[in-house]
């Protein structure tokens, strides 16, 4: 098995992992509510999708 001669520095380390940060979901608002959720979801407060009640009301 191959083995690194010389010890990885921390700035080669550092780059190698410059594009395993997380991202933050986008958010959009709703049509109905104007409450923000996150795009092609259901709106977790009037619980509605593309101008149709999804889920009822009561029930969430």
């Amino acid at each position: 098995m191959a083995v690194p001669k010389k010890k990885t520095s921390k700035s080669k380390k550092n780059m190698r992992r410059s594009h395993d940060a997380i991202t933050v979901p986008g958010m959009s608002t709703c049509p109905q509510c104007q409450e923000p959720k996150i795009p092609h979801r259901v709106c977790a407060n009037c619980g509605t999708y593309k101008g149709k009640e999804v889920i009822n009301s009561g029930e969430i």
